[in-house]
């Protein structure tokens, strides 16, 4: 499909934080996405819980499955609106780079540790991952991504005004990315991208989990004439594949209408440039009001049914206490992080700065290798005892 005017054009981006030349065989968008692709943090994601806590079984969306998922949704729907599927893609792979082990429940463990020293975000820590805490290029610290990349990984939501978050602060105060205004429509197909994967696949990870069943989800509203489809299309299909037949339609009906309602939103917008589309005022890719609707009866079924379920409940206390107590031990002894992290720990200038490195060690580990580090140095403290 021919690309619209209001695309990101990789010929006019606006550069990178530390000059390079451009590929002779990739677009400058191209190759932020193999940078995040290749990035440690990325391949970590593998390791880090989306709902269930990554040992708890294998089958379950991890953060890295759902990242992948999220980023071939967006390219699907950002080639249908004529965008940059290379900038959409890259936004979405990195969109959750920033998460700590155990999810938001460790993310929430984390902050309430840093409120002392600025807190913890973990959209804000994805932007210090990919400007500071990758460490593998000679030129750079991070992924030396384009400003647009970065402009959606830091937006993708929509504007960020009022006090930021500091790691937010600190890559704004080098490199503008007008944070008072909405993302570009790649950045924001990414954002709604991500709600499409995970409010199907959650559906999914639920039903596997025995949170709830396929005859409590095909009284949902979208589900429930999904249900209907199948049931009329292929009578007495097993089970297994009358759920997977309905969840893909689930999917395929949010897809469908965030083109249709982004379509006409962008025409009616008059939009012809990228920059026009981010001093609009309001973002251009959206779900219909009706469909939105039904979302937020199914979001609640699922905070309801699944995310306050008595079982993950369970869970998210036990990897909540895991964070809350690595944190103060390696805040009184930094020298028990990693050597590569010791120079970092030498030039601290003061208890914040040394309270963000160890957030950002805390931050980068994986659910298994938190929950191993955790039974060693819980096991250590008892020796000394």
């Amino acid at each position: 499909m021919e690309r619209a005017g209001f695309a990101s054009d990789p010929s006019r981006a606006r550069g990178r934080l530390v000059p390079e030349g451009e590929s002779s065989f990739r677009s400058c968008f191209q190759r932020d996405r193999d940078r995040i692709i290749h990035a440690s943090a990325f391949r970590r994601l593998k390791h880090k819980t989306q709902v269930f806590v990554e040992h708890e079984g294998d089958t379950y969306r991890t953060r890295l499955t759902h990242s992948i998922e999220v980023a071939q949704v967006a390219r699907t729907i950002s080639g249908a609106l004529g965008l940059n599927p290379e900038l959409t893609e890259a936004v979405a792979l990195a969109h959750d780079l920033g998460h700590t082990p155990f999810g938001h429940t460790g993310e929430d463990a984390l902050h309430a540790m840093m409120e002392p020293y600025g807190g913890f975000d973990h959209n804000a820590q994805a932007i210090r991952i990919v400007t500071r805490l990758e460490r593998h290029y000679a030129d750079f610290d991070g992924c030396n991504l384009t400003w647009e990349c970065l402009e959606g990984i830091a937006k993708h939501n929509g504007p960020v005004t009022g006090d930021l978050p500091w790691a937010l602060a600190e890559c704004n105060a080098q490199f503008d990315l007008e944070l008072s205004t909405h993302a570009s429509a790649e950045a924001q197909v990414a954002a709604l991208s991500d709600d499409i994967a995970y409010n199907n696949h959650d559906l999914l990870d639920g039903l596997r989990a025995g949170l709830f069943s396929d005859d409590e989800i095909a009284r949902l509203p979208i589900v429930q004439d999904c249900f209907a489809e199948v049931d009329s299309r292929y009578p007495g299909l097993d089970s297994y594949r009358r759920r997977h037949e309905a969840l893909r339609r689930v999917f395929g009906a949010m897809v469908s209408d965030v083109i249709e309602t982004s379509s006409a939103l962008l025409a009616e917008s008059g939009a012809q440039t990228v920059e026009e589309i981010r001093h609009l005022g309001y973002p251009v890719i959206r779900f219909s009001d009706s469909l939105w609707d039904e979302l937020s009866e199914i979001r609640t079924f699922l905070f309801n049914r699944m995310y306050r379920a008595p079982s993950v409940m369970k869970v998210r206390s036990e990897v909540g206490r895991v964070v809350e107590e690595l944190f103060p031990i390696y805040l009184n002894d930094p020298w028990q992080m990693p050597k590569r992290w010791h120079s970092d720990i030498e030039a601290a200038p003061d208890d914040t700065s040394l309270a963000r490195i160890v957030s950002d060690y805390i931050a980068g580990m994986t659910d298994r290798f938190a929950l191993q580090d955790h039974a060693r140095l819980a096991r250590s403290e008892r020796d000394t005892l």
